[in-house]
């Protein structure tokens, strides 16, 4: 299976773009950009140079992901959410002049495996969105996020867990359960884990 790039995007020739990725209008792809197999970016998404995209995931239309962020496998960032880079932003030194690449230091964002980031979310740099977590559209996300949980509001707050299928964690007796695929989590020190 090939890739398709429309032909109003702008996809860098120093970018890899994995078998059969999606690439839909007005999307950009910086150099440096690594999209992995089977993955999607959708409609005037913006994928920076030197970011990694694990396969089959999908940056929805108008999403913006800044380097050096890195999203694990099966990552959704949803319409016009946004990955920061920039701890400290300006437009200029103390000294009102424009500041170039050389002028700061780019903090990436961490996304692992599973986890989906709701539409017009911002995360803020230099974090890790542990696997399975899910932000609630329109959060924005201050601190590290534990996997499996369901981050809302502004500032982000855990308003509890989800498990792998994206739906909201029950709690039985000791257990925390998936409702659709039965798993059950044990809670642990503000961790939730996989119990047998």
């Amino acid at each position: 299976m090939s890739e398709f790039v429309a032909v109003s995007a702008d996809v860098s020739d120093g970018a890899l773009i994995g078998n059969g990725v999606k690439i839909w209008h007005l999307a950009q792809v910086r150099e440096g950009a690594n999209i992995g197999d089977g993955s999607i970016v959708g409609r005037g998404a913006y994928v920076d140079h030197g970011v990694i995209v694990g396969r089959n995931s999908k940056i929805q239309n108008y999403a913006l992901v800044y380097g050096p962020a890195e999203l694990g496998i099966g990552v959704f960032i949803g319409p016009a959410a946004m990955l920061t880079n920039d701890m400290f932003p300006r437009a200029v030194t103390p000294d009102f002049e424009l500041k170039g690449a050389d002028d700061w230091e780019p903090a990436g964002t961490v996304v692992e495996d599973g986890v989906s980031i709701g539409a017009r979310a911002v995360i803020l740099p230099g974090l890790t969105i542990g696997q399975w977590a899910m932000v609630a559209a329109g959060a924005v996300v201050t601190s590290n996020v534990p996997a499996h949980a369901l981050m809302v509001g502004v500032p982000a707050r855990q308003l509890g867990w989800v498990g792998k299928s994206g739906k909201r964690c029950e709690l039985e007796g000791a257990y925390w359960v998936d409702p659709y695929t039965k798993q059950r989590y044990i809670e642990d020190n503000g961790r939730l884990k996989g119990a047998p």
